[in-house]
């Protein structure tokens, strides 16, 4: 990352900083639920309702059901064009002192933003993973450390300047769902440091390195697959990172079978065709390059989420080998 700082626009606050908040999905939550405490919030802004589960109820975001019940008094606005020129002209008209912006969904634009000073999180060690699934891309990459980082809203995805950061050592225990509410809980500090600490001319934004940008695209069904010819650690970052969406499903038996939990085993497989449950009650498969696949939580149709044992107790022995069947071609 370049080495050179450059000042963002000049502000100066006191305790008590009025803002307006813009978020919909829950990476956001902790950090909505701090600023409460200490600052004004002059308004929420979040997307529309939309239709979910099987029978396509309107349902608010987790950010404008929160604001619904727990912040009744805050003005909480869901515009489904925030660039519309009356929507702009609403907002600004706030005159708020920072805008905190989290996992909106939609691209504020020149006109909405010039003049503002509008602060991000971002899921990601920046440059690395911009774009829309940061989290998951991290684990799929294998990434050796994981965090989050404010930046300052910029014309182009996630290219503002950083103005703050948090770094974890990777577990590689963890699924995307996981680490997403990990990270989201760094948001509070994070973004009160940036709020809080700032007299005009000390806040300090360390611009991106662009040679080492990394592009996180959005995540679709057509992800939602596991190779059992690769190695075992390419399989764990598959199940892992794609949980719990869009998820792993393999076929067991001619049934679908969710993976939610695996892990490498420091064990020789041996020359069984990948896929294959080397041992059925402990759950350990055949995998790519010899290595051992251990799969310790599933989630089986219909059922609650177990563990790989308590599911494989109640299989009856198969006359021929077991095989976990996931992408083969």
């Amino acid at each position: 990352m370049a080495a050179s700082l450059h000042p963002p626009p000049r502000f100066a606050y006191a305790p008590g900083v009025k803002l307006l908040f813009l978020g919909s999905g829950s990476f956001g939550l902790p950090t909505l639920r701090s600023l409460t405490r200490d600052h004004t919030l002059l308004a929420i802004v979040s997307q529309p309702d939309r239709p979910a589960g099987r029978g396509g109820v309107l349902t608010p975001t987790p950010i404008a059901q929160y604001a619904a019940q727990h912040l009744p008094s805050v003005p909480l606005l869901k515009p489904p064009k925030i660039n519309d020129p009356d929507v702009v002209a609403q907002l600004r008209a706030l005159n708020a002192d920072a805008w905190v912006v989290i996992a909106y969904g939609q691209k504020l634009g020149r006109a909405l933003l010039d003049g503002i000073f509008a602060i991000n999180l971002h899921g990601s060690l920046l440059p690395r993973w911009r774009g829309a699934a940061p989290i998951n891309a991290a684990i799929l990459a294998g990434d050796p450390e994981v965090g989050s980082c404010v930046i300052t809203l910029a014309e182009r995805m996630d290219a503002g300047l950083i103005l703050a950061r948090k770094a974890h050592p990777s577990d590689p225990s963890l699924t995307a769902g996981e680490l997403h509410d990990l990270l989201a809980q760094d948001g509070p500090a994070l973004i009160e440091g940036v709020l809080s600490s700032k007299r005009p001319g000390t806040l300090r934004a360390e611009p991106q390195d662009e040679s080492r940008v990394t592009v996180a695209p959005k995540l679709s069904k057509a992800d939602a697959w596991v190779d059992f010819r690769q190695p075992a650690e390419e399989c764990r970052r598959r199940v892992h990172g794609l949980n719990p969406w869009p998820g792993i499903t393999v076929s067991f038996r001619g049934q679908p079978l969710k993976l939610v939990r695996v892990r490498p085993e420091q064990l020789s497989g041996d020359a069984r065709e990948p896929g294959t449950i080397q041992d059925l009650p402990s759950g350990l498969v055949a995998c790519g390059n010899s290595t051992t696949l251990r799969i310790l939580e599933v989630l089986p149709p219909g059922r609650r989420q177990m563990p790989w044992t308590d599911f494989a107790r109640g299989l009856r022995a198969s006359a021929t080998a077991d095989r976990l069947i996931g992408r083969e071609s």
